[in-house]
């Protein structure tokens, strides 16, 4: 498992820097279960090695949602992620795969950016996964 300070500088190459679709979306999907460990281990929890609906992403987010269910605020993004990488693989030379690939990176920051967030403050996602409680508390 990757320290996530690599894991965004992953994330942020992949935004800068066209690749091979195919490549490049299993690359951002790996990047999601990895942030999804980070969670289950900050937590105590080993990471599961089964899937759900053939993605361990989605097994690992079912795993990191037990006991709290706020963490259910980042399901749909994780479903998003599982999405696109299916859309980009099924045809990576559809003319909409530079387009597709742009979005998975948006998604997968945004998982990086709540499941980060929630590390620092545990109420992130009470509400919607906004981070309103950490610009309250900023101010």
């Amino acid at each position: 498992m990757r320290p996530l300070a690599d894991i965004e500088a992953g994330i942020d190459y992949r935004e800068r820097n066209s690749a091979e679709p195919a490549e490049a979306a299993g690359e951002l999907l790996k990047f999601g279960e990895e942030i999804l460990e980070h969670w289950l281990d900050a937590h105590d929890k080993a990471p599961t090695g089964e899937k759900k609906e053939g993605f361990r992403l989605l097994a690992l987010h079912r795993q990191a949602a037990q006991g709290d269910p706020s963490f259910n605020a980042c399901r749909e993004t994780c479903r998003e992620l599982a999405y696109h990488y299916n859309l980009i693989t099924l045809d990576a030379l559809h003319a909409e795969s530079s387009q597709r690939l742009v979005m998975m990176v948006m998604v997968v920051r945004h998982l990086y950016l709540f499941v980060t967030g929630k590390m620092q403050t545990a109420e992130l996602g009470e509400f919607c996964c906004a981070s309103r409680p950490l610009r309250a508390n900023a101010n």
